[in-house]
């Protein structure tokens, strides 16, 4: 299984009233994540002619980051099959190791010429193994 990871910096743009992450970011952070990942392993003829939309998301928060905080955020599909794959995402604080985030997202894949589901071909799927 293919991992994918980036790191981040918390800023203030980041942060709730309670001068900790917002729940919302993180959010964001897992569609960033995940969406980077697409671009960077999807071929252009490829990105010409599909998407993906989220379906379902899920999201357990198990600790809290602070301002100033190096985020590692690591990602990875564990299934994909007939219409849809399941993307994995993980955030931890870098200096400590502490878990901070898990998500788990079901994604549909889209066929950009008929904004429909289509069955994800086999070497798609390849690109995430």
């Amino acid at each position: 299984m293919q991992t994918f990871e980036q790191t981040i910096t918390v800023s203030k743009n980041d942060l709730d009233q309670l001068n900790h992450v917002n729940n919302v970011r993180y959010v964001h952070w897992v569609q960033d994540i995940a969406e980077a990942h697409w671009l960077k392993n999807a071929p252009k003829t490829v990105l010409n002619n599909y998407f993906w939309v989220m379906l379902s998301h899920h999201i357990d928060y198990k600790g809290e980051a602070l301002l100033g905080d190096e985020l590692s955020i690591k990602t990875f599909v564990s299934k994909s099959e007939g219409l849809t794959s399941i993307r994995h995402v993980e955030i931890t604080n870098k200096s400590n190791g502490k878990l901070i985030v898990t998500s788990e997202t079901k994604w549909c894949f889209m066929s950009a010429n008929t904004k429909k589901p289509t069955r994800i071909p086999s070497e798609i799927a390849k690109l995430f193994d």
